[in-house]
């Protein structure tokens, strides 16, 4: 379980830093009171580390060894393919998730309608943190991070993943809502996403010299 909490941990933390959800709740964090968008915001991210935990678990009761090789070849051809990104990814690249947290918050707000409208332009925390949750939510689906934490709760413990994985989330959603702006300034996607294949790649590679039967 201290190796599953460990792992979620480590990864979830390298790669959600600079992630599409960070700005969102750094961009949130400017316009509204901070508590009520880390609560949206790490609300969101806890069910989705559940649900990823959920799918990764139910994987499990498949044979070991179909499960030992499948993640074996999940962590390889994520991590190819994310090494591969960051290979091509010119300085424009770089600044995409902030630009796609941003249109998406603007596109959020410019729909909301009546109550909803009223209650943000008038901070109510309900309100507030509702936008935090779905805009979270839905750009954490098919996110790295929720591949990751699938990928990690097929091998390992699902308690021991999701502690990982939301103290993982809260620790990044603290940094984006209080300190945001500065860490934007000193994050490199590039080098992020380099990170994450190469950490991919890493854990592959100890799998296949791990024993199935023992997992």
């Amino acid at each position: 379980m201290l190796e599953a909490f460990t792992s979620a941990l480590f990864l979830i933390t390298s790669q959600e830093l600079g992630d599409k959800t960070f700005f969102i709740a750094l961009i949130l964090a400017m316009r509204y009171p901070r508590r009520w968008v880390f609560c949206g915001s790490i609300a969101a991210l806890a069910l989705m580390t559940v649900i990823s935990v959920g799918a990764g678990h139910l994987l499990s009761f498949l044979p070991r060894t179909v499960t030992h090789w499948f993640f074996v070849a999940l962590c390889f051809g994520f991590g190819g393919w994310l090494c591969w990104q960051a290979s091509r990814m010119t300085p424009s690249e770089e600044q995409e998730p902030l630009e796609e947290a941003s249109q998406e918050v603007e596109s959020f707000e410019s729909h909301n309608q009546g109550d909803r409208q009223q209650a943000l332009k008038k901070r109510v925390p309900w309100a507030i943190m509702l936008e935090a949750f779905i805009l979270t939510f839905v750009a954490e689906w098919g996110d790295r991070t929720q591949i990751a934490t699938m990928a990690l709760a097929m091998q390992s413990s699902p308690i021991g993943v999701t502690l990982g994985g939301i103290l993982g989330h809260t620790f990044c959603s603290l940094i984006a809502v209080v300190g945001g702006r500065w860490a934007a300034g000193r994050i490199s996607e590039r080098v992020i996403t380099w990170f994450g294949g190469l950490l991919f790649i890493l854990f592959g590679a100890i799998a296949i010299f791990s024993d199935p039967s023992s997992l």
